[in-house]
């Protein structure tokens, strides 16, 4: 189980990351933030099962970072850690989802019951809607009426080139009757291909189970194809985004290879969803023809308007340059680098990914452990020093995470190395 830590004070992150046995639980701490709104790039990148966070943050607090992960990334844990005095604001979390709540000061012990609490109840949900899809596509099988099958049936219709305006008009009043109504102000489709098919079939049947609602499958020879739905343009592409990085995590759980995932247009009737899908197909077809095995995600738009993967190329080398000028900011986040180049957080967030190899988190870490290591190597600067030059406020939390990476200690660098701090 990946988590995910927020939380504005330093001593609090720094507690729980240092006196939490980590090493010795089936827990991973994958990252950290000091508030909501820094935290949501990096949890879409690191895409933990259980984020852990704090009530009263800057800019974005725990009460807003649950209500968005409550809607983009329903599926993942929530646990908030609280003072006495702030019940209001707990009430208010708790009826947002979360799972577990803690008071401040927290312990290793309290910490370790409310991940092992969370966690099971997490893998329970699993099972539950494992099952649950097992029985309809035993049912599905035996006697083809079954509702899954029929609403799959015209949620695929609407991805179909015969289909008319109107198709699309009666498919969505027959969903609507059968108490599964699509109505959304903007749609964007998701279109997947992987193998074996049944296998990744079911496994992103059970993750859009586990939506809310935002979320509906249908079936296709090669995978599966996916209607998103969102209030806005910009919360129907966040919830793709976020829901096709997950996908593919899933996918490659259920040890299924040749990952292939295309994120189309985003539309506002129900009557160019069609055209969403396919723009959604195209790119997973252009994605088919690369020979790797690496999974990709990548927008449809990018592509539509410029010269394919060099135009992409381009814009990503721009925001590489960009972040190797800035990267000792220690307040440089994936939306600085987004709005230098021009692109939506979430866009940005995939095609670098893609194009990179790398997500943002983990490319931004390369250029300042690598900093880091060239100052030790060269310079007699202390680590609060070096850390204060590489992005890092917290020296504690340089040497954490230098030790994570480089697999020793600053010191110990520099000693392997012959440089001695005067």
């Amino acid at each position: 189980m990946k988590v995910f830590l927020v939380d504005d004070e330093v001593v609090i992150r720094e507690g729980i990351r240092e006196s939490f046995p980590w090493e010795d639980t089936p827990y991973t701490l994958v990252g950290e933030a000091p508030d909501g709104e820094m935290a949501l790039p990096m949890i879409r990148d690191t895409n933990p099962d259980i984020v852990i966070t704090d009530i009263r943050m800057p800019f974005m607090d725990g009460i807003e970072l649950c209500r968005t992960l409550r809607t983009q990334m329903p599926w993942i844990g929530i646990v908030i850690l609280s003072g006495y005095d702030e019940f209001e604001y707990a009430r208010q979390c708790l009826q947002l989802g979360v799972r577990e709540y803690l008071l401040k000061p927290i312990d290793a012990e309290d910490l370790r019951k409310a991940l092992d609490k969370v966690s099971a109840q997490l893998q329970e949900e699993k099972k539950q809607r494992e099952h649950v899809e097992s029985l309809r596509a035993r049912m599905t099988g035996s006697s083809g009426t079954d509702g899954r099958f029929l609403k799959e049936k015209l949620i695929g219709s609407l991805f179909s080139d015969e289909s008319m305006e109107e198709d699309a008009q009666n498919a969505m009043k027959q969903l609507q009757a059968m108490g599964s109504p699509l109505t959304a102000s903007h749609y964007t489709v998701i279109d997947a291909a992987f193998s074996p098919v049944e296998t990744g079939r079911e496994a992103a049947a059970v993750l859009a189970e586990g939506s809310g609602g935002v979320v509906h499958t249908s079936g296709s020879r090669t995978g599966t194809r996916l209607l998103t739905l969102g209030d806005s343009a910009r919360d129907a592409e966040e919830k793709a985004y976020a829901f096709a990085s997950s996908l593919v995590t899933e996918l490659e759980r259920a040890g299924c290879t040749k990952i292939r995932v295309g994120i189309g247009d985003i539309v506002e009737q129900p009557s160019e969803i069609l055209q969403s899908f396919k723009t959604a197909r195209h790119i997973r077809h252009i994605l088919e023809e690369r020979p790797d095995e690496t999974s990709l995600i990548l927008g449809v738009r990018e592509m539509g308007d410029s010269a394919g993967d060099a135009g992409m190329h381009s814009v990503i080398n721009e925001a590489k340059v960009y972040m190797s000028q800035h990267f000792c900011d220690s307040n440089l986040m994936l939306q600085d680098v987004a709005k230098a180049v021009n692109m939506s957080n979430s866009r940005f967030s995939t095609v670098f990914s893609q194009q990179s190899g790398q997500t943002f988190t983990e490319y931004l870490l390369f250029l300042r452990m690598n900093k880091a290591k060239e100052l030790l190597r060269t310079t007699d600067m202390r680590s609060s020093q070096i850390a204060h030059e590489t992005g890092y406020n917290d020296a504690h939390y340089f040497s954490y995470i230098f030790k994570k990476n480089v697999g020793m200690t600053p010191s110990d660098y520099r000693s392997q190395n012959n440089i001695q701090p005067e």
